[in-house]
C-alpha cells in the first residue's frame, strides 16, 4: 500500500488501489503457501491450491479494472470521499487514512482464512471441494457481469437502454460484487471451514466483512449515490435486487 500510495500520487488518482487490491492478496495467499509448511503442519497442497484460486481471481480483477480504467481520471467515489486531489497534501493525508490505511488493513483481514489453512490441517476434505465451488459459482457471477457490462458500454448511447436490465443484470443491481463475496466466502468454506469449527469461528469475521465492504462500505452503496442520479435507474433500482439475486419486482 505504501507502494501504491506512491504510484497513485504519479498518477494523480487514487483509484490505482483497486487493482492493488486483488493483487495484495494473490501475495498474501502465495506467502501463506509458502510458509504454512515450513511452520506447521498443515497440508501443503491446500494452501497451493488456494493460493491458485486467489490468483485466479485477483489476476482477472486486477487485469480487468487496469483496463477498464486506462485513459480515464479519478473515480468520482473517491473524489466525494477525499474532497480534495490526491496531488495535494490535504487530499494525500486524506488518501492514506481513508483509503491507503483502510485497504492493507482490509488486506489483511480478508486473509484470515488463508493463514488458517496455512496452519491447520484438512479435518474435512469434502469441504474443500465445496468452496471450490462456491468460488466457481462466484467467479462466472463476476466475470460475466463484467462482460455483460463492457458490451453494453460498448454499444453507441443511441443505440442502448438507459440501463442495463438483461442476463444478470436483471436478477441483481451488482453480479460483480455479489460474485466477489461468493468468492470470499467459497474461499473461506475451503480454508479454514474445512480444517474444523474453531479456524472457522475464528476467521468468519474475514467474508462478513468482505461481504459488508462490498454491499453497504465501498462497493454497491457507494457506488448507488451516483447511479440514482442517471435516468432510467431509479425506476430500476425499484423493480432489482441490489445485491442479491432474486426475481424483478413487478409493478
Amino acid at each position: 500500500m505504501v507502494l501504491t500510495a506512491v504510484a497513485a500520487r504519479r498518477a494523480r488518482r487514487v483509484s490505482v488501489v483497486d487493482v492493488t487490491w486483488g493483487l495484495a492478496l494473490v501475495a498474501a495467499a502465495v506467502v501463506c503457501a509458502v510458509v504454512g509448511p515450513l511452520v506447521s503442519d498443515g497440508d501443503a497442497w491446500r494452501g497451493w491450491l488456494l493460493a491458485a484460486l486467489v490468483s485466479v481471481w485477483g489476476g482477472r480483477l486486477a487485469w480487468h479494472i487496469g483496463r477498464r480504467s486506462r485513459g480515464h481520471g479519478e473515480d468520482p467515489r473517491y473524489e466525494k470521499l477525499l474532497g480534495a486531489p490526491v496531488t495535494t497534501p490535504e487530499g494525500f493525508a486524506v488518501a492514506v487514512r481513508k483509503v491507503f490505511v483502510v485497504q492493507g488493513l482490509a488486506v489483511w483481514l480478508v486473509s484470515l482464512p488463508l493463514m488458517a489453512a496455512a496452519v491447520t490441517e484438512v479435518r474435512w476434505a469434502w469441504l474443500v471441494w465445496l468452496g471450490v465451488a462456491l468460488w466457481v459459482v462466484g467467479l462466472v457471477f463476476e466475470s460475466v457481469g463484467d462482460a455483460q457490462l463492457a458490451t453494453y458500454r460498448s454499444t453507441p448511447r443511441d443505440q442502448r437502454p438507459q440501463v442495463l436490465d438483461t442476463g444478470l443484470w436483471r436478477y441483481t443491481r451488482h453480479p460483480n460484487y455479489f460474485g466477489d463475496a461468493c468468492v470470499w466466502w467459497g474461499l473461506w468454506v475451503a480454508a479454514a471451514l474445512s480444517s474444523g469449527w474453531l479456524p472457522a469461528l475464528l476467521t468468519v469475521v474475514a467474508p462478513v466483512a468482505m461481504t459488508y465492504f462490498l454491499a453497504f462500505a465501498t462497493g454497491a452503496r457507494l457506488l448507488e449515490q451516483t447511479m440514482l442520479q442517471r435516468p432510467g435507474y431509479p425506476e430500476y433500482a425499484a423493480r432489482t435486487s441490489m445485491f442479491v439475486p432474486l426475481p424483478p419486482r413487478r409493478g
